[in-house]
């Protein structure tokens, strides 16, 4: 899953805000929403989207994301909950065409939906905005803000996902204390969690990483860097990273870790744009694959939530493709963690290595 990790990387660094803000956003979400309109898509506008995604072809995308639609029930006294929908929005009188069609029956979540989009376009946008809550379980309620389907709007690619999963080993609530936490604007104290057990460890690089099994055949790594995050955070490469986790072993580890609750929002537009996607939001575009009708994608917009406790980890993530018409023994004394400056999170499908979650915490405050 190396070119899945390099494309959530790439993306990271052109997407995520100052590095004082916290920050957090899907790769998997995107990636979906990507693999959606790049089956739609041909010519130029397929390969540009293509190259982003690190793909050979549309139906790689979806081979490498399928697998972590699904989790294990087993293993677990609370049965991890996940949810994943991929959807078109189509306008009444959009012809789509039948391959395509079936080539969206086979990604997880899937269905076709119509609705009135060029005369009744914010009902359009209260629909698909409800079918999103439905699915993220309220979390995100409103992807779409008001004016984003306008009557030139007629077809919306959409991912919505939810997952909620526990530890494998809880937390113990009643070890969580207050601990200083040197955040960009000055130390403060946050509620931090503590354990000490076996846990996959590695140092190298001038990261540490932590892993955190979870329910299902979930998992959540801590990547705490020897330096500044704000200055290691951008060199971080997808050899780097994947070569870490490849190093991780069982260690004896004593964790401090805060809880911490993490929003943003972005349009990706301008970040896909610096991956080389271009020719799809322009006259140019060719989604011939989805319809005979000329579209260009006209806005790309992207919802993340994740919020880590003592219990486990709960996060939903959106995204949505709007398409107008372009012309109209004695255990070992433990590695101490103390998490007490700015870190990233990954939230991740062990056995594929798809990134749930990719998040920024810079004050966990």
């Amino acid at each position: 899953m190396t070119e899945h990790l390099d494309f959530s990387l790439a993306l990271h660094h052109r997407l995520a805000p100052a590095p004082d803000r916290s920050f957090t956003w899907s790769p998997y979400s995107v990636a979906s929403a990507l693999g959606l309109a790049t089956a739609a898509a041909a010519g130029d506008t397929r390969d540009e989207l293509l190259t982003a995604l690190r793909a050979p072809d549309p139906e790689a995308v979806r081979g490498a994301l399928s697998p972590a639609a699904e989790l294990s029930a087993t293993g677990s006294a609370e049965a991890p909950v996940l949810a994943v929908a991929n959807t078109l929005w189509a306008h009444d009188g959009l012809p789509v065409r039948e391959e395509f069609l079936r080539t969206l029956g086979q990604w997880p979540g899937s269905a076709v939906r119509t609705a009135p989009f060029r005369d009744d376009p914010d009902g359009t946008r209260r629909l698909i905005n409800a079918d999103v809550a439905e699915t993220t379980r309220d979390l995100i309620p409103e992807l779409l803000d008001p004016g984003a389907v306008d009557p030139e709007t007629v077809a919306a690619l959409v991912n919505a996902l939810y997952l909620k999963v526990s530890w494998r080993e809880a937390f113990d609530a009643k070890r969580t204390t207050e601990q200083p936490f040197h955040a960009p604007g000055g130390q403060r104290a946050v509620p931090t969690m503590t354990t000490t057990r076996s846990l996959g460890y590695a140092a190298a690089g001038g990261w540490q990483a932590i892993a955190l099994p979870a329910a299902g055949g979930a998992e959540a790594v801590l990547l705490l860097p020897d330096e500044d995050l704000a200055t290691a955070e951008p060199e971080l490469s997808a050899a780097d990273l994947d070569a870490l986790l490849a190093q991780r072993r069982d260690q004896r580890v004593e964790l401090f870790l805060p809880r911490f609750d993490v929003t943003a929002e972005a349009e990706l537009t301008e970040p896909l744009g610096a991956l080389g996607v271009r020719t799809a939001f322009t006259p140019g575009a060719d989604f011939s694959a989805l319809t005979e009708a000329p579209l260009k994608i006209s806005a790309i917009v992207h919802q993340a939530v994740l919020r880590v406790d003592e219990a486990g980890l709960e996060g939903a993530a959106a995204t949505a493709a709007m398409m107008r018409l372009t012309a109209i023994v004695r255990e070992p004394d433990p590695i101490r963690v103390r998490v007490d400056r700015p870190f990233l999170f990954l939230v991740r499908h062990r056995e594929s290595g798809a990134v749930y979650f990719l998040a920024r915490v810079t004050d966990p405050s």
